[in-house]
């Protein structure tokens, strides 16, 4: 096996064995400027995508749509300051066809540092989740610090960019969690100007404090893949995949399992 496939399948290795919680957007590394730099980068994400086959009488899950930013606060040339943001809301059709039932919140930020041809970066990391339209009984949240490995990885088939993280959680209320792991992998194609292809995979756990019985170390996975369509004003992902969420619904702490379809907006 050639050397560079080699290191692609140890990556690939890490990203799924080794520990956070997949993220949207994957951070991702950026090719340092010239000279330092104040925002100069901004990326924009918007997604909806259906789900299908979630073991689900209550019909919480028929819907999930992310929208959010990531952006470089000041880019050192040795390292980068960065903010990301994230609203989820997920909807099912319990009392209407369209029933938001649940929003989560995530705010994010980090400072790396570029060695070699890759960045390691430190992060803070929140949470929060709330019920929609429906009573609020007790707060649900968790913050984790942590650290990072990002890399980009071209080659003549695309480019692989590639997050594994890990963090440890620090202050939480109503979950149970104490470390956060995991990792994400995504490859991109170019085929014929604008059309391309993608596939990602990302594998996450959540170890736990032993407070509640029965209740192990619990493992997420998200994959998808697609068509990219890039054109002046941003990009078009329509995309498949499958997801195992962990502790789907705020107040249960039960994994749900779905396929899923839909499109995302980016910025580039």
């Amino acid at each position: 096996m050639p050397s560079h496939a080699r290191s692609l399948t140890l990556i690939a290795l890490l990203a799924f064995a080794a520990p956070a919680a997949a993220q949207i957007p994957q951070p991702v590394a950026a090719p340092a400027p010239a000279s330092p730099e104040f925002l100069s980068r901004y990326d924009f994400h918007m997604s909806l995508y259906h789900l299908y086959g979630a073991d689900d009488p209550e019909r919480r899950y028929s819907w999930d749509t992310h929208f959010g930013g990531s952006f470089d606060l000041l880019d050192f040339v040795f390292g980068r300051a960065m903010l990301d943001i994230d609203y989820e809301a997920v909807m099912g059709h319990e009392y209407r066809p369209f029933d938001p039932n649940q929003a989560n919140y995530t705010l994010e930020g980090s400072l790396s540092a570029r060695v070699g041809k890759a960045e390691v970066a430190a992060y803070f990391h929140h949470v929060s989740r709330h019920l929609s339209d429906r009573p609020n009984p007790l707060g649900i949240a968790w913050n984790v610090p942590g650290g990072r490995l990002l890399k980009r990885i071209e080659t003549t088939q695309g480019t692989f960019d590639v997050n594994v993280e890990l963090g440890h959680v620090v202050q939480h209320a109503f979950v149970d969690y104490t470390w956060i792991g995991g990792g994400d992998i995504v490859f991109r194609r170019p085929i014929r100007p604008p059309v391309g292809i993608f596939a990602h995979a990302s594998s996450h756990f959540f170890a736990v404090d032993g407070t509640i019985p029965n209740r192990g170390t619990q493992v997420g996975v998200f994959t998808e893949g697609g068509v990219r369509l890039t054109t002046r004003g941003g990009v078009l992902e329509a995309f498949a995949g499958f997801e195992r969420r962990v502790d789907a619904f705020p107040l249960q702490r039960v994994p749900e399992n779905w396929a899923l379809a839909g499109f995302r907006l980016l910025s580039r």
